[in-house]
């Protein structure tokens, strides 16, 4: 991997159409890092073809999301709304540097939090089905300033569908961050708010993300190998 500085790149600007959304860019052609440098559970080692994102370039990166969240929402009341299961560990890690920003800057959110389970996928593809679960709950969003906390975009059509609900909910804001979004000419153009990484089209798991529930357990962002779609396969 390039060195960070590198590999930031600027996207198009956001809904707000002042700033511009920074991320770390993973190219094409990335090789990774071999699974001996890192600390795996040994049963996912024969799984796995190389670490693409270590676990500290992740918590890295989501100090400083934490840290653009506040500047540009600072002021407001948050409802934070992760998105499960794959959101939970970023959630989790997003909200720790938010509060940690809090205690110890003069700008600080008040924050609360909510959940959404989101289905669209059967092991390794994108069913085109998108199934929200716990959407009647939406209703207590109207008038709030919301941020969707999400662990991966691809086609994007799943937060579409997600803002569309919430629009009708009435929310005053809603922000979107991302840790990953993936480059596929699957994508519907789609882009959040604030994302982490910019990846390739390839499988990846760790970090929470996971197949068919397996990997969530695994710290660092890894590539699956073909044998372990196989292998875990419903």
């Amino acid at each position: 991997m390039s060195p960070p500085d590198a590999c930031v790149r600027r996207s198009q600007t956001d809904l707000d159409g002042d700033n511009m959304t920074s991320y770390l860019q993973i190219d094409d052609d990335e090789k990774g890092h071999d699974l001996k440098l890192f600390c795996v559970p040994r049963h996912y080692e024969d799984d796995l073809e190389k670490v693409i994102i270590p676990h500290g370039l992740i918590m890295d990166r989501t100090e400083r999301l934490a840290r653009d969240i506040i500047r540009d929402m600072g002021g407001h009341h948050i409802v934070a709304l992760c998105v499960l299961k794959g959101g939970y560990k970023f959630f989790a890690d997003l909200l720790d540097y938010i509060k940690t920003l809090n205690q110890n800057s003069d700008q600080s959110v008040p924050l609360t939090v909510d959940f959404i389970k989101v289905k669209s996928y059967s092991n390794d593809k994108s069913t085109g089905n998108v199934q929200v679960i716990g959407g009647d709950e939406l209703s207590s969003l109207a008038g709030k300033h919301v941020l969707i906390v999400e662990d991966i975009v691809e086609t994007g059509r799943t937060m579409q569908t997600l803002l569309s609900m919430l629009t009708e909910r009435n929310p005053k804001m809603v922000k979107v961050v991302s840790l990953l979004v993936k480059r596929t000419p699957r994508s519907s153009g789609y882009r959040p708010d604030y994302i982490g990484f910019e990846v390739p089209d390839a499988f990846l798991v760790g970090y929470a993300l996971d197949y068919n529930e397996y990997f969530r357990d695994l710290s660092h962002i890894c590539k699956l190998n073909e044998e372990a779609k196989e292998k875990y396969k419903v």
